[in-house]
């Protein structure tokens, strides 16, 4: 707390003649509360300056900066009323705005102040600055009436008082009416009497007897001096009367009389009643009542009843203006004989009056992130009641993150009490309730809208937790896979959301290149065609980032599932079908029903019921011998054979899918009814060359090549095994290599299904047609199938792993026979 007491003469030259009689007294009180400063500041000038006149430095008095000042928009609140003080940011002074007049503001109080408050923001300081005004002497004294008649009775005695009417001054002080003198002063004398109140009445005293025959009549000047410089005076003329003897003068039971009055009672309420007795009987015995003194505005509130007495209330009283009256009634009989008596009437105060509630400072937007204990608003509340009735409560809705806190006596500080969240609530209407401890109290309320400025505290939220979705395969590129979506609790730049890919290779590819993001509105489009076979599902992250500033994202998984569309027809794997061969499958007459002629095994790569195969046969020579089953694929007798069956069986058997539409494939079989080869040869002969003229050439062509080659590579070899034996024999004796012989087995396909059988086929030529030789064709390759027995006996030479190295010419030799033989054999069998 800071206590400042400073005296210093007038700025203003129009005072400087009067600066050793007038002062401003400034008066500085501070205190710092939790947010805001206050400082009272107190001024003291005379009344009637001119406009613009010096009151007082206040920035320098208060120690603020004139730029505070100006940055914080300094300025005057007056509450109510007029302002006569304005502030000159620029100077940091207080100057006179209007014309002050002391007796205007004031009337008769004294001391004469009006205060307003000065408010500085950013941050708020609040000084309170009380302006007391100086009476000057600029009214003269005045009598409300410009003659007073008296009657006085000649018989009047000695020291008679008659009471006159005060002159009214509206100065106050040594401004005011200092003394009053009579003229002229043979008859009577002046006495002067000072109230308890303050003001004076006057009395006129006889000190000579009056003598009605020798002069009836006397007029007098009563002079009313105030004590100003210069000093004004007021006159009144007094006219008495001499009248005839009246022995008694009137009485008053009480020389003082009290009652109370509320201030709310109605006009015409009797508040006392005045009585004095007279001993005289008849016309001198009859009292009248009168205001002996009584200012204009007691005048306008009260009446008397000149022939009872009784005191009525005109208007309506107000305790905050005047809160006490005291009158002086005069009692006067008809022969001029009277007496005086005082009334004082205390005024009660009612609860007439409800708080009011000023906003002094007040901000309406405030951040969601502000500290607990931050100042919103500043208040001032007042009621101008006393006592209980002018004792104020202040309070807030419940159920609000805010607070209200007592800065100052009739100051409250509106601070924030919880963390604020403006997704949870945006704006608050925070209501002022203000209420007195009078009966029945009385209220007051002011609303408040404040607004909660977004903070960038909330990350995006996706819809769900993960996106599944389904893609059907050969999509065209740009479609519309899905929509993504994120919500942001924030509110303006802080929920704008944007969307991206997360930076990442599929399977050895960008992201990119499968799919693209709307990075406004999360669309997900396809930026190629699927194909299930070789992708079926695969899975990435979208991110959604908010515009803030740090801006906060969340990431979402997206898993696309590509659907399967029948678009790959069956592929047979068995038979297998070329152009330039003939696959025939040999049935021996004597084949039971059900013998398993061979298997159709093909495959489908679509998945699902697009991949489910069936299989029809679709024509066949003898649709009776044969049958084909719908989900093995294997073909069967369906009867016994007989000599009279052909030897060549055409088969079509039809792979069919079970997709929407389906899709097949058609595979061709050759079926031989034969117990020979050679049967079968000469049958199937002539139709491959029909089909096939230069099968037979080319077939012969390689296997000659092949054969040739071989002859060669054995050749070599035997060459320099025998070169490297001869070179080591004396050292050590070796083993020569044993060419094993391996048989060609039907390859596994590792697609569903088997075949019934192995077929295992051995090749050799003789040089004769009626050998045990027989010839076929399987998979697209000619095949020539071997006499087992001839079999068994290459196997057994074969199978020998060491060999003496006396008999390696031998075993040369051998080969190159059976060589030639082979291609002996081949050439016969062109030629025939």
């Amino acid at each position: 707390m800071v206590f400042l007491r400073l005296s210093s003469n007038l700025h203003n030259p129009w005072m400087v003649s009067a600066q050793s009689k007038w002062q401003v007294v400034l008066f500085i009180l501070c205190f710092y509360g939790v947010d805001v400063i206050y400082c009272n500041a107190r001024y003291s000038i005379p009344e009637e300056m001119p406009e613009g006149s010096f009151v007082g430095n206040i920035a320098k008095d208060l120690g603020i900066e004139i730029s505070r000042l100006i940055s914080g928009k300094a300025r005057v609140v007056t509450k109510g009323g007029r302002q006569y003080v304005d502030l000159s940011r620029d100077k940091g002074t207080l100057v006179v705005k209007e014309r002050i007049d002391r007796e205007e503001l004031c009337k008769q109080m004294t001391p004469c102040s009006f205060s307003f408050d000065l408010i500085v923001e950013n941050p708020i300081q609040l000084h309170r600055v009380t302006v007391e005004v100086q009476d000057i002497n600029d009214n003269a004294p005045l009598f409300q009436k410009e003659n007073i008649n008296l009657k006085i009775a000649e018989n009047a005695v000695l020291g008679a008082r008659f009471p006159l009417d005060s002159a009214i001054d509206t100065d106050v002080d040594l401004n005011g009416i200092q003394s009053y003198k009579l003229h002229p002063a043979d008859s009577f004398k002046l006495e002067v009497h000072s109230q308890t109140d303050g003001n004076k009445y006057i009395e006129m005293v006889l000190k000579r007897e009056l003598d009605r025959e020798e002069r009836d009549e006397i007029q007098l000047i009563l002079v009313a001096n105030d004590g100003g410089s210069p000093q004004k005076s007021g006159t009144v003329k007094i006219h008495v009367t001499v009248l005839d003897a009246n022995d008694n003068a009137p009485v008053c039971k009480q020389s003082v009389f009290k009652t109370e009055v509320r201030e709310n009672s109605p006009a015409g309420t009797v508040i006392g009643t005045i009585s004095a007795a007279d001993a005289d009987e008849g016309v001198n015995g009859h009292v009248s009542y009168s205001f002996a003194v009584a200012s204009k505005e007691a005048s306008e509130l009260f009446g008397i009843n000149t022939d009872t007495g009784e005191i009525r209330l005109l208007n309506n009283l107000d305790y905050e203006s005047q809160n006490r009256y005291q009158l002086n009634i005069n009692a006067r009989d008809k022969g001029g004989f009277s007496d005086t008596c005082k009334i004082v009437i205390d005024v009660i105060d009612e609860n007439d009056n409800s708080p009011t509630i000023q906003l002094m400072s007040f901000s309406n937007t405030l951040p969601e992130n502000s500290p607990v204990g931050t100042t919103l608003a500043v208040i001032n509340v007042e009621d101008a009641d006393s006592g209980k009735n002018g004792l104020v409560q202040c309070s807030i809705n419940q159920n609000i993150p805010f607070k209200i806190e007592s800065s100052l006596a009739e100051y409250y500080s509106l601070v924030t009490d919880d963390i604020l969240d403006r997704e949870s609530l945006a704006e608050y209407n925070i209501t002022i309730l203000v209420s007195d401890e009078g009966s029945p109290a009385r209220h007051a309320n002011k609303t408040l809208n404040v607004k909660i400025s977004d903070v960038n505290d909330n990350p995006p939220i996706f819809e769900f937790e993960e996106y599944k979705t389904f893609v059907s395969e050969n999509n065209y590129p740009g479609l519309t896979i899905l929509t993504v979506k994120a919500n942001d609790a924030d509110w303006g730049p802080n929920a704008q959301l944007s969307y991206f890919l997360k930076d990442e290779d599929m399977r050895g590819a960008p992201l990119s290149s499968l799919v693209s993001v709307d990075s406004h509105t999360g669309t997900i489009h396809a930026v190629k065609s699927f194909d299930f076979e070789q992708l079926k599902s695969f899975a990435f992250n979208v991110t959604a980032r908010d515009g803030g500033s740090p801006p906060l994202s969340s990431e979402v998984t997206i898993t696309i599932n590509i659907q399967d569309e029948n678009d790959n027809a069956p592929q047979v794997l068995y038979p297998v079908q070329t152009g330039a061969s003939v696959v025939a499958e040999i049935v021996p007459r004597a084949a039971d029903v059900g013998y398993l002629v061979t298997k159709v095994v093909a495959v489908d790569v679509d998945s699902g019921q697009n991949a489910w195969l069936s299989y029809k046969l679709q024509k066949a020579t003898d649709r009776a011998l044969f049958e084909v089953g719908l989900q093995n694929g294997e073909i069967r007798t369906v009867r016994q054979v007989t000599d009279k069956d052909a030897v060549k069986q055409k088969l079509t058997v039809v792979v069919e899918d079970n997709g929407q539409p389906s899709r097949s494939a058609v595979v061709s079989i050759n079926v031989a009814v034969a117990d020979s080869f050679p049967e079968v040869l000469s049958e199937f002969t002539d139709f491959t060359q029909e089909k096939h003229e230069n099968l037979t050439f080319y077939l012969v062509l390689a296997l000659a090549a092949v054969s040739f080659l071989f002859i060669i590579c054995v050749v070599v070899i035997i060459s320099v095994k025998i070169y490297r034996w001869r070179q080591s024999r004396f050292l050590y004796q070796s083993n020569l290599p044993v060419i094993p012989y391996y048989p060609p087995h039907y390859a596994d396909t590792g697609v569903t299904g088997t075949l019934p059988h192995g077929y295992n086929y051995e090749v050799c030529m003789t040089d004769s047609r009626k050998s045990d030789c027989k010839f076929s064709t399987l998979g697209g390759q000619n095949v020539l199938v071997v006499d087992p027995s001839f079999t068994e006996t290459m196997q057994r030479a074969m199978k020998k792993k060491n060999l003496e190295d006396a008999e390696m010419p031998e075993m040369v030799r051998s080969l190159t026979l059976c060589a030639n033989k082979n291609i002996t054999g081949l050439l016969q069998l062109m030629a025939k």
